[in-house]
Order: structure tokens, then sequence, then C-alpha cells
């Protein structure tokens, strides 16, 4: 998770990256801020690296419960309305 300063607005580090300078120049042509879309595929890479390992780290559980349900059923499934 993002450091926040007091006043709520995300602690920003400057960092060095290197970057395709044909791509760079076709973004700052298009008036694409490079270090936002930056930051935002970074952000993206993270999240699905994230799930992946989530998924990963729980496969026996997932399915561990997908053999409970195909036994047993869903759990209050004669409450359901639908």
């Amino acid at each position: 998770m993002a450091r926040v300063r007091e006043d709520r607005t995300p602690f920003r580090r400057p960092t060095n990256v290197s970057l395709d300078a044909r791509l760079v120049a076709e973004a700052k042509e298009l008036g694409i801020n490079v270090s936002r879309a930056s930051e935002e595929g970074l952000a993206r890479e993270v999240k699905a690296e994230r799930e992946r390992r989530f998924k990963e780290e729980n496969a026996e559980a997932f399915e561990e419960w997908n053999r409970f349900v195909e036994e047993k059923g869903l759990p209050l499934e004669r409450f359901r309305q639908f």
C-alpha cells in the first residue's frame, strides 16, 4: 500500500527507469503523462501478481472447498430464493 502524507496525498518517490525512446516520444506527442502512465501500468502489474500469488498460495483451500460443495452442496442452500 502506498504511503500517504498527513495531508492525505500519496508520497511519490523519484525513480529512474529506462523506457523505449520512441515510445516516450510518441507518448509526449500525444500528451500522455509518462510518469502517470508508468505508475498506472505498474499498479496493474502489482495487482495482477498479488492476485496470481494469492490463487497459487490458496489453491489447496479452493480445491477443498470445491470438493466440499460437490459432495454436500452449498451451505444454507435451502434458504436461497433464486
